[in-house]
């Protein structure tokens, strides 16, 4: 008598890993930005710094697509949509998260941007009549929860003043603002521009912009010549901008921008590593139940089917 085959457990497919992948880097990249980007607050305007970093950005992320022979040419629908990305998302929304991180904790930051998967399945409804799952919204109410409690003790210790309230506004208008870059970024890829190309004219449009905006309103323009300012600068630009930015649009385009947004969510917890690290930050049980929510979150948000 012959034995039965014995039965195979499922095998992750090679595009699931390198969407687990993707997801780990931006969220270890973006994790480590929230401390750094404390480092580009003081000396100089964060408006100059913001152009700095993007502008550098932009001219690594050309150097690429020439190492590459990938073309930067857009078509002019190509260009309008990129032109939308470096407005609303390098532009508005950063300029946006440094004034915020000036007047209120990253941790009340974090909670705010976690909402960013809610208002991208909204977004994306109105504008493409996409239909999120049951699944998605629930993994998305997990995110947002799961970092509310991740950084309750710093919510509740912030004091609640104007200057914090105007922080929250700022934070909101953020959120706002890159759910409407992540808008624009469908619109990029549906015109058929591909990743690197499409992200470099976008950084640079952010750049020039910022710029301008910054000698219409009279900033200083500063450089700090010391290593923290330079550091974080190189950190921001090449691993938080450039890496960062070419896989969370890569896995946009393969899973979904609810998907790809929720990265939001699970930055808060490397962002407690980092400053637990360097700050003597502690953790509470709290904090440890914030982290497993998120990370369900996540699984569930994995498994959701892409609009």
């Amino acid at each position: 008598m012959s034995a039965e085959p014995a039965v195979r457990a499922p095998r992750v497919s090679a595009g699931a890993w390198l969407d687990i992948a993707a997801t780990a880097v931006c969220t270890l990249a973006w994790g480590t930005t929230w401390y750094a980007i404390t480092h580009q607050l003081g000396v100089v305007d964060p408006v100059v710094s913001i152009t700095y970093r993007f502008a550098l950005a932009a001219a690594l992320l050309v150097a690429w697509c020439a190492l590459r022979g990938e073309t930067l040419k857009l078509s002019r629908a190509q260009h309008a949509a990129a032109f939308g990305i470096g407005l609303f998302t390098f532009a508005i929304d950063y300029a946006f998260v440094y004034w915020a991180e000036e007047r209120v904790t990253s941790a009340v930051v974090a909670v705010v941007f976690a909402a960013m998967a809610f208002v991208n399945l909204i977004l994306f409804r109105l504008a493409f009549s996409q239909r999120a799952s049951m699944l998605a919204w629930i993994a998305a109410g997990f995110g947002v929860i799961g970092v509310a409690l991740l950084s309750w003790e710093e919510i509740a210790s912030a004091q609640m003043s104007a200057r914090a309230w105007t922080g929250i506004g700022l934070t909101l208008a953020g959120v706002l603002a890159a759910a409407i870059g992540n808008v624009y970024a469908r619109r990029v890829e549906l015109a058929g521009a591909g990743v690197a190309a499409s992200t470099a004219w976008a950084m640079a449009y952010g750049a020039g912009l910022l710029a301008l905006f910054a000698l219409f309103t009279g900033k200083t323009w500063a450089f700090e010549f010391t290593w923290p300012y330079v550091l974080s600068l190189l950190h921001l630009a090449v691993v938080g901008s450039v890496i960062a930015f070419l896989l969370y649009y890569g896995l946009a385009r393969r899973r979904g921008y609810a998907l790809a947004s929720y990265i939001s969510a699970l930055t808060p917890p490397v962002a407690m590593t980092v400053s637990a690290l360097f700050e003597g930050k502690s953790w509470g049980a709290l904090a440890l139940g914030g982290v497993a929510l998120v990370l369900f979150g996540q699984v569930l948000l994995m498994r959701a089917r892409k609009a």
